[in-house]
């Protein structure tokens, strides 16, 4: 039997290759499979942060289907991306690395990237026991309450690995086995040659399994063992739109089960839909139906009301978020009041102790400390300074149909309401703007703008109007 001795140079070495080129027929859907998002992360992108968590010397994505699409997504990051066209099942896959692997030395993990559960635990034990293990491959493993669709891990009496079978292939007994695998493995880079190089591919007729592969390993006398993941669910992958759901599903209580640990109360965890990357303090409230998605961060002892969506929302500590706001990349500082229904779009930011009431749009605006806009507003492309008061029904007009204009208030200023203010324009310290008013010019520091038509009564017109009784 062929082994290599633990301990040899290059055994700290981790080379990952993530299996991204398939379809995905039974999701029924043209996006690559690898794209589609589950739990606010696409599956691809959970595979890679996973294997980014144990240190890899390289990572190395294989893309088949819609290869241009997916690798737009992997612009961001540093990988090597390899394209394998027609791709031809896993085996097919691994056999675009021929050439590179005689470079690779230690372990190379492969990944199918519809597996997106596997933990960063797992992952660790998985590199640690096959740099120990006499072993040419480790598979992860674990004990399925559903197995249809996995690999079944076949076993000889004294318990060694001796197969993996597919659930097509599988007879009616093997089938009853509830050990099995999705395909995640680490190998020596020596027996991955030699087992590729068994497999001829001038003509394909057919797919290649992994069952076939480690059949070919264990033929040219390599061992294969296995490690047992940490949770179940971890090996599960992802081939139907209700698997992504239930995936999902586990990936949100999971993250909702974090928070809680970490003394975040969670009304109710079912219906509160929390990011992976999304950071909340300790002692923050969120009540049900509370979306907080991106890389949005709360701070400590907020309180999130029902039906508010958070997106890359940066909330200081103390500020409470009363039903149904929507807050997307904007900054909230301590003490502030959002809400009911306050819609806060990209580029605003509230001041500390501010309120910003119902109905109140912000837009590219910073709203100053203590100042407070409380009802049916829209500000837009505006500097609104510190103790300000805007009424009720106000608007910014920002938008001459070509540009858009800034609008100035400075602190202390009273903001009448109903007014427009043409932007644009200034509104000096401490200056009032009357009521009803539509102001196009400069408001000077503490003065008073009226701009709007001068009331005239008519006596008796109403009654003129109706003629005699």
């Amino acid at each position: 039997m062929k082994t290599e001795a633990p301990g040899s140079p290059g055994d700290a070495d981790v080379h990952v290759v993530v299996l991204a080129g398939g379809r995905g027929l039974r999701m029924a859907t043209r996006t690559p499979k690898v794209l589609l998002p589950m739990a606010g992360r696409p599956l691809l992108e959970w595979v890679l942060h996973a294997v980014n968590a144990i240190g890899p010397a390289s990572t190395t994505v294989i893309l088949g289907y819609s290869a241009e699409s997916v690798e737009f997504t992997l612009a961001r990051g540093s990988v090597t991306i390899v394209v394998q066209k027609p791709l031809l099942g896993p085996v097919h896959a691994l056999a675009a690395l021929e050439g590179a692997i005689d470079a690779m030395r230690g372990t190379i993990l492969v990944f199918p990237a519809d597996v997106p559960m596997l933990s960063a635990g797992t992952l660790r034990a998985l590199v640690g026991h096959r740099a120990s293990s006499q072993a040419a491959l480790t598979a992860v493993v674990a004990h399925a309450e559903r197995p249809y669709g996995l690999l079944r891990v076949l076993r000889s009496d004294t318990g060694d690995v001796v197969g993996l079978i597919s659930e097509k292939d599988a007879s009616r007994q093997q089938r009853a086995i509830r050990e099995c695998t999705s395909g995640v493995f680490a190998c020596r880079p020596d027996a991955l040659r030699d087992a590729l190089a068994t497999f001829a591919w001038d003509r394909p007729s057919r797919e290649r399994t992994l069952g076939e592969f480690v059949d070919a390993l264990r033929r040219l006398g390599h061992a294969v063992d296995s490690v047992t993941a940490t949770a179940a669910h971890e090996i599960r992958d992802i081939n139907s739109q209700t698997q992504l759901a239930e995936a999902s599903a586990i990936m949100r209580q999971t993250k909702c089960e974090e928070l809680m640990s970490a003394g975040v109360t969670i009304i109710d965890p079912a219906t509160t839909y929390v990011g992976p990357d999304v950071e909340v303090g300790h002692d923050t409230v969120l009540h049900p139906n509370v979306y907080l998605e991106g890389r949005t961060t709360v701070g400590d002892a907020c309180e999130i009301h029902a039906g508010s969506r958070l997106v890359n929302a940066a909330i200081d500590d103390h500020v409470v978020i009363l039903n149904y706001c929507v807050i997307t990349d904007s900054h909230v500082s301590a003490h502030a009041q959002l809400g009911p229904f306050a819609h806060l779009r990209p580029g605003s930011d509230v001041g500390e102790s501010a309120r910003v009431g119902n109905y109140v749009e912000l837009k590219q605006t910073t709203l100053g400390r203590n100042s407070k806009a409380s009802h049916l507003a829209y500000l837009g492309d505006a500097t609104i300074g510190e103790d300000v008061n805007v009424g009720a029904g106000v608007i910014t007009c920002n938008y001459d149909g070509h540009k858009k204009h800034p609008t100035v208030i400075e602190d202390g200023a009273f903001i009448g309401s109903d007014s427009q203010l043409i932007a644009p324009v200034r509104v000096g310290r401490g200056a009032f703007v009357a009521a009803g008013s539509s102001i196009t010019q400069d408001v000077p520091e503490e003065g008073l703008a009226i701009a709007r038509s001068r009331q005239e009564n008519k006596d008796g017109w109403a009654r003129r109007r109706s003629g005699p009784a």
